[in-house]
């Protein structure tokens, strides 16, 4: 049995194994698998952009016995910005654009907003499809605010503006360790494993 994940990006499936590197199912991802081309994020939440993105790993891979499928759509909500990026997180300012830019362009939008007002949270619904075409959504968050510039080179996307108050520094300073442990896809991917361990006993052993 395996587990397909539904990306090609490296940092995300590299954290995923992180999380995962107790258990001795293997994790591969979608290219891995032989599986090219993109699912259309065409939903209106989270949840139905991880579960597109599922099921065209799913229906690519040929149903293949014993293959897990999971899949995730993860973003950031900035409450002053009316929840924004939310699900167009990974297309904001354009799909090309660095996270450079987009996260100077948040703290820009974010001037002259006291720190009371910058919370911001990261969501991620992760989506899993069993061998036998059942399906399964779990959503969980990390809780912080907007810092005041970029800090920190252990993380990605939009880590480095992404202040955690109870440890003082960004979600990009902060170890791996820590961040796995804390992190909306570490708490939805153990979310998931516990899932599987129940459908499945002893392949997570």
């Amino acid at each position: 049995m395996r587990i397909i994940f539904a990306t090609g990006n490296k940092d995300k499936l590299r954290e995923i194994r992180q999380i995962l590197s107790d258990c001795s199912i293997e994790v591969i991802s979608m290219r891995d698998a032989g599986i090219e081309g993109e699912a259309e994020e065409t939903g209106k939440s989270f949840e139905e952009n991880a579960l597109q993105k599922a099921r065209y790993v799913y229906e690519k891979n040929g149903k293949r016995d014993g293959d897990l499928v999971v899949a995730d759509d993860s973003g950031l909500e900035i409450d002053a910005l009316n929840g924004e990026p939310g699900i167009l997180s990974a297309r904001y300012m354009g799909k090309d654009t660095s996270y450079r830019e987009k996260n100077a362009d948040l703290v820009k939008r974010l001037e002259g907003v006291p720190d009371e007002r910058r919370t911001a949270r990261f969501v991620c619904a992760m989506a899993l499809i069993c061998p036998d075409g059942r399906e399964r959504v779990v959503r969980q968050t990390m809780e912080g605010r907007i810092g005041y510039g970029e800090a920190g080179e252990n993380g990605f996307g939009y880590d480095p503006i992404f202040f955690l108050p109870e440890y003082g520094m960004t979600s990009a300073e902060v170890s791996p360790e820590v961040k796995n442990a804390i992190s909306h896809r570490g708490k939805a991917l153990r979310e998931v494993r516990d899932i599987i361990i129940s459908e499945y006993p002893g392949v997570m052993s």
